[in-house]
């Protein structure tokens, strides 16, 4: 297969999206996101730049850097990978039940749970009398109410659920994305001019417009300003993937991109390296200001979703090509994957509290609270899910 022309591909995509088995591959790229999530969130404190514990390595700052450029992005392209054929084989009305039983639950008892025993961590540290339930009281009613990483939880729901109106409005309506993704079978390279194309333009003005640490807040439904429509674009572009011919198209098992090697890990560095340039530029020359010049944003931006781009086509191809059959590490975790990110976050905040006071080297305090979150967080996990009914939320 050489070459996809327009004429046949339209056909290719009329069709209607069919069954198919696990995919072991995004199983398994899914599964590691949520420990890069694990290591996000425990490597934080030990950053050089803003850290918050007494020890810190820059080489943490590298992990923070690449981690918070694409990991997000990446969680919402493989969650709209699948909801095109969903949107096919199932009503409206089971689809939203699904929807809210999947996302909307877990969110609300998160919101009034998990978080507030997460950030009772910071609250301590600024008023160690304070009780807990004071402290629960005053976040759902004062506020402020952060929701941490379950942001993710609320607002893929209202994705899916605007998705689902899309898909009424014409099912074929993304039909345009899943044409390049046809053709990407033999040219991975325009899908990547696309996503890079299809996200600098929704974030970049984004980003000159309202800075990188702005975010909309209300009660507990949080979201980053700059990079909600960031958010929406990879989720629709893994929706038109996913819309028709899944086995056929980028993410097909016999595409270039599942045989490339070390290709598209090479094309992540330039980028990376550009946005590590600006940084050193905002540090040494510009005086790390509060505000930035706009044509350092669109710069950041634009190195931004180049980066973000190439490194989603990185891992995808290092588990199309490695990891779609045999047995992984990754497997034993896959079922409960879903409840370590929504439980771990208390335990990560935690366990970085008690190892505050302790003069070990940041490289040890992160090890420590990486593994031990891991630990806890797939117990716990694997304990919820015992309950009666909670694998169907879980």
């Amino acid at each position: 297969m050489t070459s996809i022309p327009h004429s046949a591909a339209s056909a290719e995509v009329q069709a209607a999206p069919r069954a198919r088995a696990r995919n072991f591959a995004l199983d398994r790229a899914r599964t590691f996101l949520t420990l890069v999530v694990l290591i996000h969130h425990a490597v934080i404190p030990y950053t050089y730049f803003g850290h918050t514990d007494p020890k810190f390595w820059i080489g943490f700052d590298c992990v923070v850097l690449a981690t918070d450029s694409f990991f997000m992005a990446m969680f919402f392209f493989l969650s709209g990978l699948f909801v095109w054929p969903s949107l096919t084989h199932k009503a409206p009305s089971v689809f939203f039940r699904d929807r809210l039983l999947r996302l909307g639950l877990p969110f609300v008892i998160a919101a009034f749970t998990i978080i507030p025993v997460a950030y009772y961590t910071f609250e301590l540290r600024q008023h160690p009398e304070i009780s807990f339930t004071a402290f629960w009281w005053k976040t759902i009613t004062v506020g402020p109410w952060p929701s941490g990483p379950i942001w993710f939880i609320w607002v893929l729901l209202a994705f899916d659920l605007t998705a689902s109106l899309l898909y009424r409005l014409s099912p074929r309506l993304l039909d345009p994305i899943n044409r390049v993704s046809l053709r990407a079978f033999e040219r991975p390279a325009d899908f990547y001019l696309l996503l890079v194309t299809v996200t600098a333009i929704v974030y970049v003005p984004a980003r000159v417009y309202f800075g990188a640490g702005r975010w909309f807040e209300f009660g507990p439904f949080d979201v980053q300003a700059s990079r909600v429509l960031l958010y929406a674009a990879y989720f629709l572009i893994g929706a038109g993937v996913g819309a028709a011919n899944f086995d056929r198209g980028l993410l097909s098992a016999d595409g270039r991109l599942a045989k490339s090697n070390w290709g598209w890990a090479a094309v992540t560095l330039v980028p990376y390296c550009l946005l590590w340039g600006l940084i050193a530029i905002k540090r040494e020359i510009l005086g790390n200001p509060v505000v930035l010049p706009d044509w350092y944003e669109a710069s950041y931006a634009l190195f931004f979703v180049a980066f973000s781009a190439a490194i989603l086509l990185a891992i995808l191809a290092y588990f199309l090509r490695f990891k779609r059959s045999g047995w992984s590490l990754l497997d034993p975790m896959q079922g409960d994957a879903y409840g370590m990110f929504l439980v771990h976050y208390p335990i990560v905040l935690w366990l970085q509290y008690w190892l505050f006071d302790y003069d070990l080297p940041a490289i040890v305090k992160a090890a420590v609270a990486f593994v031990a979150t891991v630990a806890l967080s797939w117990a716990a996990t694997a304990a919820l899910r015992k309950i009666p009914g909670a694998t169907r939320v879980l």
